[in-house]
This record gives C-alpha cells, structure tokens and sequence, in this order.
C-alpha cells in the first residue's frame, strides 16, 4: 500500500465529501460504509484485516458524516451476516432492532470494529435502508441502500488499493407518460 494513514484519512474524507455533495442527503438521513481494509492493503478482502487502516478511513468519513449532521451506518462482514453497526440515536429514529453482537477485527471487520469503539452508544442492527453510500472494497453495500439505488462516480475509484463504488438513493418515479417530476429529487 503506498499511501500513509494520513493520506488514506485525506482520501475517505473526500469521497465522503464528494458522495454527500452529489446525494444531497438532508440533515438526519443515513449513510452506510462498507470497507475491507485487507483490499485496501491490497489483499484479497477478509485476509489482512487492518484496524489502523479502517480508523484512518473511518475517521475521514465520520468528520464529514457529522459535519452535515448526518448518521453513519457501518456494514460488518460476511461473518455477522453484514450487520450494522450505527449510534443507538439512529436505531430509535429509524426504527431499527437492535441485536447484540459485538465486532472484532476477524468476526465483523475493522472497520465495523472501529465504529464500535468510537461511537458514543454504538448498537448492531441487521439492516438499514440508507440515503447513499460508499462500498470500499467490494463489501457489498447494496442490500442496505434504500430504493432506487443510483451509481455515483466520484473524482477518484480507489482508496489504497480498494476499488470505491458508490450510490446515492432517490424516490421512485410513479405515474405514466402524464406524471411531472420535482427535478431536485432525481
């Protein structure tokens, strides 16, 4: 991996910026992360599991999370099934079922280890249904996205070596070839 943590901080703190620039997700609304800090290191996800690298990461998208009020959901790994790990605040405004399982590097990621510590009434959930999001490594973020799901393209695809999609959401179009849409909400 050639970039520091510092760098890696500077890079998830600006696709974050990027992402919620280009999403508009008002004050209150949910962004979800997914994030191999193995892919990051350039290993194949769920092999080098980093929680250096996952709190650089963290921390460069929390800043910019919390900067436009809004929550963070962070996906865990395939070994808890890609809960959750979000602010207990959240879990009751959106009604969300906590579970009870706490992270570790090797059983829910770094990443979603690292939100555990940081913050400050953490609680897993199963699912969310998040505005936008960012999926650093392959993660698979989808499945907590709400309807309908727009890819996003941001100034950079990589952080380290990780590849970086990400989506925003918008309301579905309903009506016929009649039906006039609000243009600031696609």
């Amino acid at each position: 991996m050639a970039e520091s943590l510092d760098e890696l901080r500077t890079l998830a703190g600006q696709a974050a910026k990027e992402l919620l620039e280009t999403a508009k997700v008002r004050p209150g609304g949910l962004m979800v992360v997914g994030c191999s800090s193995s892919e990051v290191g350039g290993h194949r996800i769920g092999t080098d599991s980093s929680v250096e690298t996952a709190a650089a990461i963290f921390d460069g998208i929390y800043e910019q999370v919390q900067k436009n009020g809004l929550f963070l959901a962070a996906q865990c790994c395939e070994h808890l099934n890609r809960a959750l790990i979000i602010e207990r605040e959240a879990a009751e405004k959106f009604g969300y079922e906590p579970v009870n399982v706490v992270p570790q590097p090797k059983a829910g990621g770094s990443f979603g280890t690292t939100a555990y510590a940081r913050f400050k009434d953490p609680v897993a959930v199963e699912h969310v249904r998040a505005d936008c999001g960012l999926d650093i490594g392959g993660t698979l973020i989808g499945m907590h996205l709400k309807e309908v799901a727009v890819p996003v393209r941001l100034s950079m695809d990589h952080i380290g070596e990780a590849l970086l999609l990400c989506a925003r959401t918008r309301p579905k179009f309903v009506g016929g070839v009649r039906a006039h849409y609000d243009e600031s909400l696609l």
